[in-house]
């Protein structure tokens, strides 16, 4: 394990404040090295999705780099040791993505240490949620864009210079982004954001052989959702979806391996929605 710093069984980091069961991974899943060989750098992969992702794409071949945020630590510690007995290898990489020197930081290291980066998960994000529009702060706003987007900007731009024909970019949009929501407007601003550029970016760069795509996860039970709505009944959460529950991180992550891996060879500019039976009409 490498820790560079740039500034649990399936449910570690489960507290005595977060008595809920987040599955990473199913111990059914058995990896078939889609993703042989591969290098995938993943931002926020030290929890909730992002891990999800970084344990199934170990399981199918890759080695990871994490881009945490320092005061994740110990969730990003706790991440690569399950990579590590995955027998792949993970660089954990401690930045801010509100340093706007981070980005260009994460991916020369992510070269300096692997050589190559196949595939970038641009999964990090801020929320706060505010029951008044026009209670939220400007500085509120700009963060959350600062993290939610011009992040994924500076990632995407800096890795794209070394990508080869054939590397993916995936970005994690929401349901948010097409449905709304009062309690998140900044937050599903982002969201929306994130769904253009994909789809813009796509073509932009489709004659360099990278493929640009996205998943738009609905109510996936996360350490974020958890510390994001402590006072929200956890049984409840998902209800309003068709198949009435949340969603687990590991029923998502394997959208992320589908467009990582040579499965999604003939996708570009599309977005996948695991949303619990939602339908999405955009």
């Amino acid at each position: 394990m490498n820790t560079i710093n740039l500034s649990q069984n399936l449910d570690p980091g489960l507290t005595e404040e977060m008595p809920v069961t987040i599955t990473y991974i199913r111990k059914t899943y058995a990896g078939s090295q889609k993703l042989h060989n591969k290098v995938a750098l993943i931002t926020g992969g030290d929890s909730g999705i992002g891990k999800a992702v970084a344990i199934h794409f170990a399981r199918e071949g890759a080695d990871i780099a994490i881009l945490y945020h320092p005061i994740e630590e110990e969730d990003a510690q706790a991440t690569s040791q399950l990579i590590e007995k995955e027998n792949r290898q993970c660089l954990l990489i401690s930045g801010d993505l509100m340093d706007h020197t981070t980005p260009a930081k994460a991916i020369d290291t992510v070269l300096e240490h692997f050589g190559k980066i196949d595939i970038l998960v641009n999964n990090a994000a801020v929320q706060k949620p505010c029951d008044d529009f026009t209670k939220i702060p400007d500085q509120q706003w700009e963060d959350t864009f600062e993290v939610n987007v011009f992040a994924i900007f500076r990632l995407t731009r800096e890795a794209i210079k070394r990508m080869k024909p054939g590397s993916s970019i995936i970005n994690t949009a929401s349901v948010v982004a097409y449905q709304g929501n009062g309690f998140l407007i900044d937050y599903s601003a982002t969201k929306g954001a994130i769904i253009s550029f994909t789809r813009s970016l796509s073509g932009s760069i489709i004659g360099k052989g990278i493929r640009v795509n996205a998943v738009a996860p609905g109510p996936i039970l996360t350490p974020l959702v958890v510390s994001t709505f402590p006072d929200q009944n956890l049984e409840d959460f998902g209800k309003d979806t068709p198949m009435q529950r949340g969603g687990q991180p590991c029923e998502v992550a394997p959208a992320y391996v589908f467009l990582a891996s040579e499965d999604s060879s003939y996708m570009t500019g599309q977005v996948l929605h695991p949303n619990g039976g939602s339908i999405i009409n955009a």
